[in-house]
């Protein structure tokens, strides 16, 4: 293993390979002391615990994990890990299930289904067409992404519900027809809601976000999907997911204080990078675990989306029994403590890789532009800084957001904001507050919270994710300017926030957030440097403090919550064929039954190519329930390999260059199929299927990448597309846009059996290349019926 002063990690560990038997038993071992079996005779049956204080008809089921579990023991005869135990618990088939790690396609049965609105619209229209009436577990929608940050909390609220009125009617209606729980608009961020309502210890739920690994503060095994898995799930179909590797990072010690949970993650993302992650769950262990508050556990789960991994979790512990004991769970809190020998890794767990980090070295981070996975100290931050010409001025910092909107953030940050305004000063830079929830609001509003960040230059923006998506009409710069800011989001991908490619956005906690917005400038360390006063004198921050919890409790708030009708025949759902904004979905073409010869390439995408390069947000996201419209912005942030130019391909019958959608519609009114081929870690960052939706739309037939990110991967074979990889990720090299591309091999379409990438070059030569693929018979189904929903609908029609 390799190591340095506060961290080890057993990188070649997970390149190890394994026969292929139910038992995987790598190589790393946690060394906790002893196993922790099931408590023999139990009934968790006769215990009737509710889900959620809003589901009260709705119970968690640990009878189910524990009886999967006594099953799975017996097959496997080794230790399981915390997310095994959780992931196996949910088995459909705990009998017949084939289980190996990062192998076997598991068939779970998730306890609920959570759905924002932007992806929630395409799910829900989907769920129209399949012809089900009611969904088939819990679930949720929550408006939280349409929201735009302009001039402040109330104004840009009252904006939105104008703006998008169509589809919150949509929603509304649509989650009362069939039975879905509706978060109104100003409700919150769904996992801010999530985490405060719905997460429960052991529990295992999607959610249409990638980000929904937030719950894992809670023990919940919370996994990011497309909108078509959230349909399944809710269509009582099994869910399929890839069975997870498992990472461990084992925490021991006690955060500094000025340290804090973000820190841990902006440092695993360092180490792990944006793709390391990739197929593996990645569960936190250790002493120093119980030295981190609930709402902090969720922070570094939140972000681990940006490691690529399939979720992150933590074992229950008496700090998330406080979190739900304040929520108003107390019950929860209890049943978990009872069922704890499932809630946490047996002892002498194995894990894939491990990771180890010292928290009393551990400091504070900043990380990016561009990426989240660029970790810099801040002991080193500014002569990085200087040597990467990034620029000094700090124009905005910006708190809150899904990852760090907790009270106890907002307390901190406002230590800091208290302490300038004792020596007469306000904030340098623009500073501006996201609450995560109508709770999280009220609270800090109650507690004057709010007052001290407001009066010290701080605006407050509504509940939503606003600038944290690029939902923010920013004013302060022209589109171009270069400049810096830095948020206590989780993604700072190029033009992410402002749709300025020239802004460099960095990611820390929002403790430093604050600190150098005070000073207005990317330089600062607030634990060695000074700031003046008012009256001209020298001061230094004070570390951070403030409560984890209210003192005096949640103020709940406004009640933003529509449950679903006793009576829903009455309910209409109406979608206007004239919308702009909403489309009912036709069902895509089955496949022909031939391989596919001699088409062309779309486009050849330079370097990093995540779902906003593939389909932005912003603006765009008012077209999410249109999938004609939304089509428009198919790819038009990728670099063509060709000229250097985003959103310029070549016609390959015309020589014109137009936009890359433009040229696909062109292609498609000639009956025309064509690929994509692409780079490392193809379609990283959000869960938003309409980046595969809408390549489909537009008569695509494969992407074809060195590397795939999970969720895209998924969402593209929902769809009918091939998602297909380079055995050699050096092939892409020998790719040349203007060649053709055929794919042969799919009239004997196999799982484990390549394809052939056949390349005719302007010269009339070929050459083939090899392509890998990760299919299984039920996937490889979809790509015949033309997409799962087709599939889903012949079946129903059999029945």
């Amino acid at each position: 293993m390799l190591s340095s002063n506060n961290f080890i990690r057993a990188a070649k560990v997970k390149k190890k390979k394994k026969k292929n038997i139910h038992a995987f038993a790598p190589a790393i071992r946690t060394n906790v002391p002893a196993r922790t079996y099931a408590q023999a005779g139990t009934n968790w049956a006769s215990q009737k615990v509710a889900m959620s204080n809003l589901e009260q008809d709705k119970f968690i089921n640990y009878q189910r994990i524990e009886d999967n579990l006594e099953i799975v023991r017996k097959r496997l005869n080794r230790p399981l890990t915390l997310s095994e135990k959780v992931v196996y618990g949910h088995l459909d088939d705990a009998h017949n299930q084939d289980i190996v790690r990062g192998q076997s396609y598991l068939k779970l049965r998730p306890d609920r289904v959570a759905c924002q609105d932007a992806t929630a619209q395409m799910a829900l229209l989907q769920f129209m067409s399949a012809g089900i009436p009611t969904v088939a577990v819990p679930s949720t929608v929550h408006c939280d992404h349409l929201i735009e940050a302009q001039i402040g909390g109330a104004k840009d609220l009252a904006r939105a519900i104008d703006i998008n009125k169509e589809v919150y009617d949509f929603l509304a209606t649509s989650t009362a027809k069939f039975g879905l729980g509706f978060w109104k608009p100003g409700s919150g961020i769904i996992h801010q809601i999530i985490l405060e309502n719905y997460a429960f210890p052991g529990g295992l739920m999607i959610g249409t976000d990638s980000h929904t690994p937030n719950a894992g503060g809670l023990g919940m095994v919370a996994v990011g999907v497309g909108g078509a898995d959230a349909v399944d799930v809710m269509a009582d179909i099994p869910w399929e997911l890839k069975c997870p590797k498992t990472i461990g990072v084992k925490l021991t010690g006690k955060l500094n204080p000025w340290v804090s949970p973000k820190d841990i993650i902006l440092k695993v993302a360092g180490i792990l990078t944006v793709k390391g992650g990739t197929g593996a769950i990645v569960e936190y262990l250790g002493d120093g675990v119980d030295s981190i508050s609930c709402t902090g556990m969720a922070t570094i789960c939140n972000m681990g989306a940006e490691i690529g991994a399939t979720t992150s979790m933590f074992p229950y512990n008496e700090r998330m029994g406080d979190y739900l004991r304040a929520t108003n769970r107390g019950a929860i809190a209890n049943y978990a403590k009872q069922f704890g020998h499932n809630l946490r890794a047996d002892g002498d767990a194995q894990y894939d890789e491990l990771i180890e980090i010292d928290l009393n070295t551990l400091e504070p981070y900043i990380n990016g532009p561009f990426t989240p996975d660029l970790a810099t100290p801040l002991s080193k931050f500014k002569e990085t800084a200087i040597k990467n010409d990034w620029p000094q001025e700090l124009k905005v910092g910006l708190i809150g957001s899904c990852t760090n909107s907790s009270y106890e953030d907002m307390a901190r940050s406002a230590s800091l904001v208290q302490q300038a305004t004792d020596h007469g000063v306000k904030v340098k830079a623009k500073y501006t507050i996201t609450p995560g929830s109508e709770q999280i609001r009220a609270t800090i509003e109650r507690d004057g919270i709010m007052d001290t960040l407001t009066n010290a230059g701080g605006l407050v923006l509504a509940n939503a994710c606003g600038p944290c998506i690029g939902q923010w009409d920013r004013q302060d710069i022209k589109k171009g300017d270069k400049n810096s800011i830095i948020t206590s989001y989780n993604r700072n991908f190029t033009g992410r926030n402002d749709a300025n490619p020239q802004t460099h956005a960095f990611v820390a906690s929002p403790e430093i957030v604050t600190a150098l917005t005070i000073a207005g400038d990317m330089h600062f360390n607030p634990i060695t440097d000074s700031l003046i006063g008012a009256d001209g004198k020298p001061y230094k921050l004070s570390a951070p403090n403030g409560d984890e919890l209210p003192p005096n409790g949640y103020d709940a708030g406004e009640n933003t919550y529509q449950e679903p009708p006793a009576d829903r025949s009455q309910v209409s759902v109406a979608v206007n064929p004239e919308s702009n904004r909403l489309q009912l979905l036709k069902p895509f073409e089955k496949w022909d039954g031939k391989d596919i010869e001699e088409i062309p390439i779309l486009i050849k995408v330079k370097g990093k190519c995540t779902t906003d390069h593939i389909s932005m947000a912003g603006p765009w996201l008012k077209f999410r329930g249109h999938l004609d419209n939304i089509s428009n912005n198919f790819l038009i942030g990728g670099l063509n390999i060709e000229n250097e130019k985003v959103n310029s391909v070549r016609n390959a019958f015309t020589g014109e260059y137009k936009g890359v959608p433009d040229t696909a519609r062109d292609y498609k009114k000639d009956g025309v199929k064509w690929v994509v081929v692409g780079d490392e870690n193809y379609g990283e960052g959000s869960s938003r299927e309409h980046a595969a939706l809408e390549p489909r739309f537009l008569n695509g037939a494969a992407i074809i990448v060195k590397s795939f990110a999970r969720i895209h991967e998924t969402n593209l074979k929902k769809q009918g597309m091939l998602p297909l990889t380079f055995t050699n990720p050096a092939d892409y090299d020998k790719v040349d846009p203007k060649d053709k591309v055929s794919i042969l091999g799919l009239t004997d379409f196999q799982p484990g059996k390549p394809l052939t990438m056949r390349l005719t070059k302007a010269d009339g030569k070929t050459e083939d290349i090899t392509l890998a693929h990760t299919f299984n018979e039920g996937q490889i189904a979809w790509f015949k019926a033309g997409s799962a929903l087709n599939l889903m609908k012949e079946k129903a029609a059999q029945a």
